[in-house]
Parts: C-alpha cells; sequence; structure tokens
C-alpha cells in the first residue's frame, strides 16, 4: 500500500534522511523505531509531502506521489497525525473535528459522533477550547481529527510522547482497535513497549539510515540490536 524507494530528504542543506527504503501492505501496522533524532518525523513528513524528499519515490496505493502536495495525498487517503499536536488552539474540540470532515464512500464513515465513541473524554468536552486540553486530550483530539478525515491509512508520529502512563496505555488500545477496522498504520515511536506490543513489522532508524527491518518476533528476540540502536 506505501512503498518508500531510496529516499533521501534534506532540510536545507541538512542532510537527514540517506537511502530509506520501507514497506507497509494494506492492513498492517508498522512500527518505525529510533532515539530521539533519529530521523523517524522526517520520514513521516517525507511521506505526508511536508518535508518532500530531493531524491527516491514514494508509492501510495500504486501511484508516485513523491512530488505531490500535501492536501492531495490527504484526499488520496493519506491521514496524519503530528508529532506536535497542531490543534487549533482558539477552536472548539467539536470545531477542530468538523473543519477536517472528509467524507468517505464508505459504510464505515468517521464522523464527530463517531469519533466521541471511539474516545468517550472528548464528547464531554466538546465546547472547551482546545488550547485549554491537557496534553492527553490534544492527543486524542489530533487522532479525531485525523479519523475525520477517512484515511485508508494512517501516519502516527511519536502519538504517547510525554504522556502518562494511564493515558499511553488508553491510547495503545485505542490503536489496536484501529487495526482491527482494518485501517493501515504506519507507527513512528520511541516507547518500545507500545510500538511492539501493536506492530506486525518493525523497522529501526538510527541517523538517518534503515539498520533493521523485520518482525516484531525477530526483534524481541534481537536483544543486540535493540541495545545498539534503541537504548539511551
Amino acid at each position: 500500500m506505501l512503498e518508500l524507494k531510496g529516499v533521501h530528504t534534506y532540510y536545507g542543506l541538512s542532510h537527514i534522511l540517506f537511502d530509506v527504503s520501507l514497506t507497509v501492505e494494506r492492513g498492517e501496522v508498522v512500527c518505525l523505531l529510533g532515539r530521539n533524532g533519529a530521523g523517524k518525523s522526517t520520514t513521516m513528513r517525507s511521506i505526508m509531502g511536508l518535508t518532500p524528499p530531493k531524491r527516491g519515490s514514494i508509492v501510495f496505493k500504486g501511484q508516485d506521489i513523491t512530488t505531490m502536495k500535501p492536501h492531495l495525498r490527504a484526499r488520496q487517503g493519506l491521514g496524519y497525525v503530528p508529532d506536535d499536536r497542531r490543534v487549533f488552539a482558539d477552536l472548539t474540540v467539536g470545531e477542530n473535528l468538523e473543519i477536517v470532515a472528509r467524507p468517505s464512500g464508505s459504510s464505515e464513515t468517521w464522523d464527530k459522533e463517531r469519533v466521541y465513541r471511539f474516545f468517550p473524554p472528548l464528547a464531554a468536552i466538546d465546547g472547551r477550547q482546545a488550547g485549554f486540553l491537557s496534553g492527553g486530550e490534544q492527543q486524542m483530539l489530533t487522532i479525531g481529527r485525523a479519523l475525520m478525515t477517512n484515511p485508508d491509512f494512517l501516519l502516527l508520529d511519536e502519538p504517547t510522547e510525554g504522556l502518562a502512563p494511564l493515558v499511553v496505555k488508553m491510547l495503545a488500545d485505542q490503536i489496536e482497535s484501529l487495526k482491527q477496522t482494518g485501517l493501515t498504520v504506519l507507527l513512528a515511536e520511541q516507547n518500545q513497549e507500545v510500538a511492539l506490543g501493536l506492530a506486525d513489522r518493525g523497522y529501526i532508524i538510527d541517523n538517518g539510515v534503515i539498520r533493521y527491518s523485520g518482525t516484531i518476533e525477530d526483534l524481541r528476540a534481537d536483544e543486540e540490536v535493540r541495545k545498539r540502536y534503541l537504548m539511551v
């Protein structure tokens, strides 16, 4: 469903991603693991078109989207949850959801009511301005906002970062339930426990280079690789 081939991405003159290649099949949850600054967020931004690669290609559902604008990628079915949340602080929770709503041809359409069933705490604060939400509430809102675009594929960038353990567990449970709906997910995470518990396969990125790819079982078993690239 998604394939990156030899992607090189820069910020200005700084070379960040080096020959990054990865694939995600339809219905999979694939994790991209790495330390802070390893290149996870740049990979996600490259896929979404916010930081387009200088070299390489990105193919989504059989179409080359390497040079496509971000809003057109969203129309193709890519949903994006950024690591910094980026809620519309002056809008209410409900308005944050309504402003991005995109119709779906499926009977399983995500609308505001379905998002509130998925994240019940948001229903109770529908009229609250997003700038006054806690970190966990903002993260729920950001994921809910991405779901309102009715994506076929969801990019989740560090969804549990900086959150309390109880909120992390709740989000992990909800991401697991998204998997049961058939949604395809690429999850960038530092939290090994969460990522390995959710994903079917995993990649490890370090200094902008993919250092490892394999099944979750293989990754769990390879303590040397995890120590080398994931331990602080």
